[in-house]
């Protein structure tokens, strides 16, 4: 997440910007003022001095290759070089200069960057006389008084996953490649509802979504809210019934008058689809993933139930270590980056139960989950971020080449996809970043769990009974990319919104 100064002001500086060897040491005045925990303000001055030096470098690398009418190139006088090329060679060292004067408060000053620097490049000149300033803001990541993480008690969730829980998790597998066939039956718990959805305030329709095909469960979570008792609300439910219930929006709703307030949501019954499980026979378990019997796929469940039960250990012994380590940590997060960060949170989140063997429509409701409380997520990650980031400063943890294999390979074979094209779409979507603070992060969680103390405890069930949409119930002035449901039963006939 950190990153040099040195290199930002590198990329703004102009490509043509003359090249001189290792920048002297300037005297510059440096004033640092700190509005909050991880922001500061930097004023610079740029003593006259250090300015002519660095025209005089500029001019004087130009007078070897200028032309001028009337003068054969080379042979211009300088003070007509000087006149003539003044704007130019001004821009060059401005672009040098800031580079330069950057690199250095960066090192004097120990400022670990979080972010680019806010500088208005347009309002930064260099003087005809005087000193040259310029000034910018910088989010940092904070000043803290490093906790002490060896030796913390953690309680660790244990679970034997037996016969029953194996039959459950098959059923649910078996789901994801059920077909679905239109009933004449009144909906009933699981089945699936055909709806038009319209949500509404004070009569306004705020949002809304046809012909959308929702599996009757206890929660339907929206991206910015949930309906809880959605299936009291749906069994019974025949086509052509309007049902309505309340949405509670979050308080990270993208709409700023609605956050925290109520919303109605009417849903017009198209029509109710009853679940056909698939025959566990020898074609199936084959193209489930070439399964021999019935017996390596409750092996290959099991795996998976194991999987995710470390991904419930590392997240327990996570949330554990780092609200020891963070009890003091509550510095003033700026809401811009909260806002910022929130998008990276989510998708660190979302590569994580990838690769821990987590289904898709369990990740959609996650998503949705963090979608609804972006700010209090989002500012609890980046506190614990900053201290386990610096704790891998400290004990040279780095990310090797083979942790990113390793990492791909997970994804890969949870999505069914080949490592080389998850890498691929990994580094298309920006992500390789989010992919480095996860395996830094793991890393510094099983530094500390080297060094805890632990309890084992039962492993609370998850109940897993969410059903998401991908819509915003209060609206949003920005569009949010629709969730795809490639988990989700199929059509036995005229299939309309299921592959």
């Amino acid at each position: 997440m950190a990153q040099d100064l040195e290199a930002t002001a590198a990329d703004e500086a102009d490509d043509d910007a003359p090249e001189q060897g290792a920048p002297e040491q300037m005297d510059l005045e440096v004033s640092i003022s700190s509005p909050s925990a991880c922001q500061r303000h930097v004023e610079v001055t740029i003593p006259r001095p250090i300015v002519d030096r660095y025209l005089d470098n500029a001019f004087g690398e130009m007078m070897d290759t200028a032309q001028v009418p009337g003068f054969r190139v080379g042979h211009a006088p300088r003070k007509l070089i000087e006149v003539r090329f003044r704007k130019e060679v001004a821009e060059q060292v401005k672009g040098t200069l800031l580079m330069d004067a950057m690199a250095q408060v960066n090192e004097d000053h120990d400022l670990t960057a979080i972010s680019e620097p806010d500088l208005d490049l347009d309002a930064v000149t260099v003087p005809d006389d005087g000193p040259m300033q310029f000034a910018f803001d910088l989010e940092v990541r904070p000043e803290f008084e490093m906790p002490n993480w060896k030796g913390l008690k953690i309680e660790r969730p244990t679970a034997d996953f037996g016969d029953d829980e194996v039959d459950r998790q098959l059923r649910s597998v078996l789901a994801r490649y059920g077909r679905l066939t239109p009933s004449e039956e009144p909906a009933a718990a699981d089945d699936f509802v055909v709806v038009n959805v319209r949500a509404t305030h004070d009569g306004k329709t705020l949002a809304d979504a046809n012909e959308q095909s929702l599996r009757v469960r206890p929660t339907l979570s929206f991206f910015d809210g949930k309906l809880e008792k959605f299936d009291q609300l749906m069994i019974g439910a025949k086509p052509g019934d309007k049902k309505t219930g309340k949405v509670e929006l979050s308080k990270d709703a993208a709409s700023e008058e609605l956050k925290g307030k109520s919303v109605d949501v009417e849903f017009e019954v198209l029509e109710i689809k009853k679940l056909e499980l698939p025959e566990l026979n020898e074609a199936f378990l084959q193209q489930m993933g070439n399964f021999e019997t019935e017996a390596d796929l409750r092996d290959a469940i099991k795996d998976n139930l194991e999987r995710q039960l470390e991904y419930r250990r590392q997240q327990s012994a996570r949330q554990q270590i780092t609200q020891l380590l963070t009890e003091a940590a509550e510095w003033e997060l700026p809401p811009e980056l909260l806002r910022r960060q929130s998008e990276r949170e989510l998708q660190r989140s979302v590569l994580e139960l990838q690769r821990s063997g987590f289904s898709d429509e369990d990740i959609r409701a996650h998503e949705n989950e963090l979608r609804q409380n972006s700010a209090t997520a989002t500012a609890r990650a980046l506190r614990e971020h900053f201290i386990l980031e610096r704790i891998a400063e400290d004990q040279d943890v780095e990310a090797e080449p083979g942790d990113y294999d390793r990492e791909v390979a997970l994804i890969a074979m949870q999505s069914g996809e080949s490592p080389r094209r998850v890498r691929a779409q990994l580094e298309k979507r920006g992500m390789m970043d989010s992919l480095r603070n996860q395996i830094i992060e793991r890393k510094v969680i099983e530094l500390v769990e080297a060094e805890a103390k632990f309890k084992d405890v039962p492993l609370e069930e998850d109940s897993g009974e969410v059903e998401t949409i991908a819509l915003a119930a209060g609206g949003s002035q920005q569009e949010i990319p629709e969730a795809t449901k490639p988990d989700e039963p199929k059509e036995l006939a005229a299939p309309k919104e299921h592959d």
